[in-house]
């Protein structure tokens, strides 16, 4: 993916909107599991994410938590509050440490009343986490572990551009809403198969196209997706407004 070091929804603004926008951001360091939001709050700050991965996570009754959610430097997660006053049941933090770029979240909401081009970035991010949402919803549902776990490490491996992921096998059992034993047996298997390598603390993913090969149908979905963000970097650099 392009753009290695950006946020994305910022390089989608025009100059002008980005002249309004760039004096309140603050650049940030983000140390893994950060609270960017938590459930019914309104969040402080706003993250425009430049590396690293934020979770956004369900938790049941019983204390299970599942992932149904992951931001990186395609967005923000703190910008779906401004959609209106309802409270938000999930929370939100960060998965593997990365930087962004911090706003108040009050000074955002004025932003996004008064900016069109911001807002209508926003709004399209709106629509692509609304999607990702059902996509992700029927995909815990109906698939089985090992091509979910594909589909999920190829999916942060597109996020963060690294194939060096450092990822627990707890807390991916957890993002997954799977017992750890069955994400070990699974992990294993691929990694017999030579598609990734597992050691403590770490996934790296050797063979790219063998996993996508082991995921399900929703990795290509959610990368199309993904990349219907992208075009709004893309039209507006078409348009001669670079910044």
């Amino acid at each position: 993916m392009p753009y290695p070091l950006s946020n994305i929804l910022l390089m989608a603004l025009p100059e002008e909107s980005r002249r309004r926008v760039q004096p309140q951001l603050t650049r940030v360091i983000v140390p893994i599991r950060t609270s960017l939001y938590e459930s019914d709050e309104k969040p402080k700050y706003i993250h425009f994410l430049t590396s690293g991965i934020a979770s956004i996570v369900t938790t049941m009754g019983d204390g299970n938590t599942t992932e149904v959610g992951t931001v990186g430097r395609e967005g923000a997660p703190q910008s779906l509050h401004v959609m209106g006053s309802a409270p938000t049941p999930t929370r939100c933090f960060m998965q593997i440490a990365g930087t962004g770029l911090r706003m108040d979240f009050k000074v955002f909401e004025r932003l996004f009343d008064a900016d069109e081009a911001l807002r209508k970035a926003i709004l399209a991010y709106a629509q692509y986490h609304a999607l990702m949402l059902g996509q992700m919803a029927g995909c815990n549902r109906l698939h089985e572990v090992e091509p979910r776990l594909a589909r999920w490490l190829l999916m942060i491996r597109d996020r963060t551009g690294d194939p060096l992921l450092k990822l627990t096998q707890e807390f991916v059992g957890q993002m997954m809403g799977s017992q750890r034993t069955t994400v070990g047996a699974v992990a294993g298997s691929l990694q017999e198969r030579g598609l990734i390598e597992y050691a403590r603390g770490t996934i790296r993913i050797l063979d790219p196209i063998g996993l996508e090969d082991a995921s399900c149908e929703c990795y290509q979905i959610t990368r199309k997706l993904l990349a219907s963000l992208y075009t709004l970097v893309d039209e507006r650099l078409s348009d001669g407004h670079a910044g």
